[in-house]
């Protein structure tokens, strides 16, 4: 039903004679659900982080900060300043990259297991509903088509047979990394929905 209520919502946005008000309410959505993976990711990070020694997470902790994410190949906003000088549907093309960067890696998340993995679903509606805000930010000017977005190889040797240590390395990487990119995500729509509002104050 939330996804029904989602779509419907989307569709919309093509019949209405206030598009500003429109765009304003789908970007509500969007913002609201990118905020919820955003915690289910600082939640599932928190809950590996607990179940390990002290040892194992400062171990962790110094590799990752060694190491990068997937995602970082795709070009994003070095700082706030850069973000907030970024248009809108610059800030939106950017969060669709990110989060269609993690349509396959997020399905390891849980051992691949859809039940105990609510990331992917989550995942794919909201890249849905920002490829849908892409498309009605347009204007015609700036053309953006599945074709452009950029086709990252998912996390190196993930899917290889891996050791106990290497692959306790991994699951620390991708949620380490997911919860950076949707925070990212988090501030990119958080930003495109406040320049709908000449009024508002858009400073992070």
């Amino acid at each position: 039903m939330d996804k029904v209520v989602f779509l419907l919502s989307i569709l919309s946005l093509g019949i209405s004679s206030q598009p500003i008000t429109d765009s304003q309410r789908l970007f509500s959505i969007a913002v609201s659900r990118v905020q919820h993976l955003h915690l289910l990711a600082q939640r599932l990070l928190s809950d590996f982080e607990n179940s390990l020694q002290i040892d194992e997470q400062r171990q962790l902790n110094k590799i990752f900060l060694q190491d990068f994410c997937n995602s970082d190949y795709i070009i994003s906003p070095m700082d706030k300043h850069e973000t907030q000088r970024s248009s809108v549907l610059k800030l939106l093309s950017i969060s669709y990259r990110l989060i269609d960067s993690w349509e396959v890696p997020s399905q390891f998340l849980s051992g691949g297991s859809a039940q105990r993995n609510p990331i992917s679903p989550k995942l794919s509606e909201l890249k849905t509903g920002i490829l849908l805000l892409i498309r009605a930010n347009q204007d015609g000017v700036e053309m953006f088509t599945d074709d452009v977005v950029l086709q990252l190889a998912p996390y190196g040797n993930y899917y290889q047979s891996l050791g106990a240590d290497e692959s306790q390395r991994r699951s620390y990487e991708l949620l380490a990394c997911l919860k950076k990119d949707m925070h990212k995500v988090e501030t990119y729509l958080t930003v495109a929905k406040c320049r709908l509002s000449p009024e508002a104050n858009c400073t992070l």
